[in-house]
């Protein structure tokens, strides 16, 4: 792969790894509003709407474990932790400093909207450091053990199995703060799983789609991944 094709690849992992670690941030910044809402009739939803960004940064960690390797995903895993930290950093100091006279948003309802934001961080740490840690390591798994075939086999099972551990981490630590009652933590764990595993199951294509274009792109090999250390 020549120069140019390297900072092109280069650029695109700095996307991807934006749109990554944006989405975890504001899923962590929204998550204290919850909706409902009827699938076909089928099964209703009652999840946190932190949640509906929160699959997306499944398909860029597996689209970047397959394309850019195991050690560039983990490395965006890395990161989004630091990006929820330092997010959790302004969002205290904003609630500590005084509101105004004139303040559009006072100080109760600022700290009503995130005051929950440091047991909402600690928690989807928490459960996103296991669930993202485990999505690679099964998907390298997975692509292993099927020399780098059937990718609908590790994009599905890798992520359907990391976000049950998520859902079902973030909801019970939630719980035990008592930001949730525990009445609904078995209603919550089977909306947030049945939710996510549904995204990961419809974003196959997309997922599959990525990984044509890449290798289209850039000429890549069956299992063959671009390395960027040497740009």
């Amino acid at each position: 792969m020549n120069l140019t094709d390297r900072k092109l690849a280069y650029r695109i992992f700095l996307v991807m790894a934006s749109i990554f670690i944006t989405s975890l941030v504001v899923s962590n910044l929204i998550f204290q509003k919850f909706t409902s809402f009827d699938f076909f009739g089928l099964y209703t939803f009652e999840i946190s709407v932190g949640i509906l960004p929160y699959p997306l940064t499944f398909l860029i960690t597996d689209l970047i474990s397959e394309i850019y390797g195991k050690k560039m995903a983990q490395s965006v895993v890395t990161a989004g932790i630091f990006a929820s930290f330092f997010s959790l950093l302004f969002v205290y100091v904003a609630d500590w400093v005084p509101a105004t006279d004139w303040s559009p948003i006072g100080d109760a309802l600022f700290t009503k909207v995130f005051g929950g934001t440091a047991i909402a961080v600690f928690a989807s740490m928490m459960a996103y450091l296991t669930a993202q840690y485990i999505d690679i390591q099964i998907f390298h798994f997975w692509k292993r053990i099927t020399k780098g075939k059937m990718l609908w086999l590790r994009n599905n099972f890798s992520t359907i199995s990391s976000q049950f551990i998520d859902t079902f981490t973030v909801v019970l630590l939630l719980c035990t703060f008592g930001k949730i009652e525990w009445s609904k933590f078995t209603a919550l764990v089977l909306s947030g799983f049945a939710f996510k595993a549904l995204v990961a199951l419809t974003d196959t294509p997309l997922f599959y789609l990525g990984v044509y274009l890449f290798k289209k792109r850039f000429k890549l090999k069956e299992n063959q991944e671009i390395t960027l250390d040497t740009i």
